[in-house]
């Protein structure tokens, strides 16, 4: 072997790994992250299993991607591994109770062992600094600007929470890029996503999870005040309207929970802790969940709906153990997709244990290679509904052209359910193992399920 070949061989394992690390911390796909420095997704590929190193320029590039010096990211040092950094959006009305909220969660939160980091407000940040829709010469411009400060704000506590010595780290945004979207019409958001090059279901799914509180004004008029927050000064009735307007930006999102008026105040706050610690598993990753088999619904009286966004699912099993589920998602819209894997297990009743994580790409493909050859991949429109504070999802599937399934996920056994007007329920179909779409996708004739 001559010292070229050598020279060939010889791998740099150590920085492959810093940045594939980086790079699924970041969220990104190889395909992505390629698409953010102007390479091809195989020179990132090569990078990651040590046969190539970026150029000089690439890596200063990679740098301000990954919010380091170039010093930090060619040293190689080894990223922390073991950590669990969960990232999620805690936003509301005004007057919804955030100040208060945030107090209750970190506190609740420490005791039980996490670090808590909290991106601040940046509407109230710039507002009070003087930037706001109405000092800048066009919303637009404001808009750019909070955008580019949030994301910039989220980006270095990801980081900072990489190196970190605690391994459970929750990060809670007190509000999120999507919230801008209530304060902007259509065509500003997307002057918006272009300027940071960014789509809607990457920027949206991004979070981990997302806890809206419902305004004051909207079911507690009487505690409705603009006095303890120089940035607020909306009216009651402007209110209601920015806290639909914000419910419908998120919605579509995976994991949006809604916590309305409907008790006293500290029962509200009881409520929101409780549905941040069912999410991060505490005690157990738990999912209360009820099910509904529905006539095929009205879709352009669904499409017509502001709080409802149409989502494209395709759910492939993978081989499990016995009483354990696994699948993998493919998640989005417009051509923009997010990719997870799923874990559950039989807890009795309406309870399931749920174990979700995202997926970059290349990791979602290499799920497929162990996809279940006896079931069929699950292929469904979601439609995501917030109705009367409640969030639910209808799945209409290609087979079915007179039925479909309505599911909502509730933070207890006994919560009330308001179902959607203009829908209309056979039955209750919770617990029915016929109805799940582990079953559905049995390669059996699709006849055979009752739907009285």
């Amino acid at each position: 072997m001559d010292a070229k070949q050598g020279r060939k061989k010889k791998r740099d394992y150590s920085f492959g790994e810093k940045i594939t690390t980086l790079r699924r911390q970041a969220k990104l796909t190889q395909r992505g992250l390629a698409g953010m420095l102007g390479v091809t997704d195989k020179a990132v590929s090569r990078w990651e299993n040590g046969t190539a190193k970026p150029t000089t320029q690439t890596m200063r590039k990679l740098a301000e991607v990954f919010h380091m010096s170039l010093d930090e990211l060619m040293a190689a040092k080894e990223v922390p591994g073991g950590k669990k950094i969960s990232k999620i959006v805690l936003t509301g009305g005004p007057c919804a109770g955030k100040t208060t909220a945030l107090s209750w969660i970190k506190n609740e939160l420490s005791k039980r062992g996490y670090c808590v980091l909290i991106v601040p407000e940046t509407a109230t940040e710039l507002i009070t600094g003087g930037v706001a829709p109405w000092t800048c010469d066009t919303n637009l411009r404001y808009q750019q600007y909070q955008m580019r400060l949030q994301l910039e704000k989220e980006r270095i506590f990801e980081q900072a929470a990489q190196y970190m010595k605690e391994n459970r780290i929750l990060i809670i945004c007190d509000r999120g890029a999507i919230d801008n979207r209530a304060y902007m019409d259509d065509l500003e958001f997307s002057t918006v996503l272009r300027g940071i090059g960014r789509n809607e279901v990457e920027l949206r799914d991004t979070y981990d999870a997302v806890f809206h509180l419902v305004t004051a004004a909207n079911g507690a008029v009487e505690a409705y005040t603009t006095a303890n927050n120089q940035a607020r000064r909306e009216t009651v009735e402007e209110a209601v309207h920015i806290d639909e307007k914000l419910i419908a930006a998120w919605t579509g999102h995976p994991h949006l929970r809604i916590i309305d008026n409907s008790t006293p105040f500290e029962e509200k706050l009881h409520r929101v802790v409780t549905e941040i610690l069912s999410f991060l598993g505490e005690p157990e990753p738990m999912e209360i969940e009820r099910k509904f088999l529905i006539r095929y619904p009205d879709l352009n009286w669904l499409e017509q709906q502001e709080n409802c966004e149409r989502v494209e699912i395709l759910q492939t099993y993978l081989y499990s153990q016995e009483n354990e589920e696994v699948r993998v998602r493919q998640r989005g819209s417009n051509g923009h997709f997010v990719y997870y894997e799923t874990k559950k297990k039989e807890a009795g009743g309406a309870k399931r244990i749920e174990i979700e994580q995202r997926l970059s790409y290349e990791e979602y493909l290499a799920r497929l290679m162990y996809a279940d050859n006896d079931r069929r991949p699950i292929r469904k429109a979601r439609y995501c509904l917030t109705w009367d504070s409640q969030y639910f999802e209808i799945d209409v599937y290609p087979f079915w052209e007179d039925r479909a399934i309505l599911e909502v996920e509730l933070y207890n056994e006994e919560q009330e359910i308001r179902l959607p007007e203009n829908i209309q329920v056979i039955r209750e179909v919770t617990g029915e193992t016929a109805y799940r779409n582990s079953s559905l996708s049995r390669k059996i004739p699709m006849e055979e399920l009752p739907d009285q």
